[in-house]
């Protein structure tokens, strides 16, 4: 009989706030042409052109204000979850992240020591992307074919409508919502609109017209708009906010990125008469840089420059029981897959 485990994997974070770190952790990320989607001597010369003289040490200082005792939020986190879930499934966990520590080839040499010959591999993102979804999964079976051929993965699909997922997200907006609010903002991760273009296997269906992601299609299968807009009415319908909509953030770069955009999204509504605002960041599981400060801090000071009273960042699930639990159901059924 087969050893079943887990593989977790998310994105990853620098190894300290050190700007050299920072830049060696932003120049694995940039660097992958899953993110960067361009020739490698254009994205070389973007990224050690452009990026990389000027953005670590701007980075750095931003990991600097949210970095805890115990390191980077995001991976000190997943640890937790990592460690949650063990527990609740009663099966080996490893985790791993895609850029940077713990590595994929660390994790799968933990499962294989731990006698694990069949795994499910769950990226920690709920919507499906070529630039964090994909990428993981890639990565992870080509460090699998390297040093755990013995290893079965079993690679779990993006949960962006999962039951229990939704339950827990939902259930954290409620426990938020007991506070006054007049508007729940979903900010997803932006991405740029080429990527939807690339991953519609159609080719005639996403960005065609302005309803798209309302159509059926076999394109919302790897479709990270009509995904994350399926996750904010799911949520939307169960935690009944007076009021909400949709944005994305952290773009980079001149090109067109899915909109509208968040920081411009925030004193918007400032200015439309919002005075109490609530914003929920679905694309992650566990809070980092682009929650914690990006909207956390930056978003906060947004807000209440362009006129808003209150503002309120609903955390990312982290480690809650809901979610675990939600976690360990995605695996089991992963496992359970033929």
């Amino acid at each position: 009989m087969s050893q079943q485990g887990v593989l977790l994997i998310n994105l990853g974070s620098p190894d300290s706030t050190s700007v050299p770190d920072v830049r060696r952790y932003l120049g694995e990320f940039l660097m992958d042409p899953r993110v960067i989607d361009v020739s490698w001597p254009l994205r070389t010369l973007i990224v050690r052109g452009f990026i990389l003289p000027f953005r670590p040490k701007k980075s750095a200082h931003a990991y600097r204000m949210i970095w805890t005792p115990q390191g980077s939020p995001l991976v000190v986190t997943s640890r937790e979850l990592q460690h949650g879930l063990e527990k609740q499934i009663g099966l080996p966990v490893e985790l791993a992240m895609r850029y940077r520590m713990p590595s994929a080839e660390e994790a799968l040499r933990g499962l294989e020591r731990r006698g694990v010959t069949e795994a499910a591999l769950i990226p920690l993102f709920p919507h499906y992307a070529m630039s964090s979804f994909e990428t993981a999964v890639v990565h992870v079976q080509e460090w699998q074919k390297r040093v755990a051929p013995g290893l079965k993965l079993k690679v779990a699909a993006p949960f962006f409508d999962d039951g229990a997922y939704i339950d827990a997200l939902s259930a954290s907006v409620k426990e938020s919502l007991a506070k006054p609010c007049d508007h729940l903002l979903f900010s997803f991760h932006g991405i740029p609109e080429r990527h939807i273009k690339k991953g519609d296997p159609t080719g005639t269906h996403c960005l065609c017209s302005a309803d798209c992601c309302e159509k059926p299609s076999p394109a919302h299968a790897t479709c990270y708009r009509a995904q994350c807009f399926k996750t904010a009415a799911l949520v939307a319908a169960k935690a009944r906010p007076k009021a909400w909509s949709i944005a994305f953030q952290s773009r980079l770069g001149r090109d067109p990125w899915l909109t509208p955009f968040t920081d411009l999204e925030i004193p918007r509504l400032a200015k439309s008469g919002v005075k109490n605002l609530q914003v929920i960041c679905p694309a992650f599981v566990a809070d980092c840089l682009e929650t914690i400060e990006e909207i956390g801090m930056r978003g906060r000071e947004l807000f209440t420059e362009a006129g808003g009273k209150n503002f309120e960042l609903i955390p990312c699930l982290n480690t809650r029981p809901d979610w675990i639990t939600a976690l360990g159901g995605i695996a089991r059924k992963t496992l359970d897959a033929g």
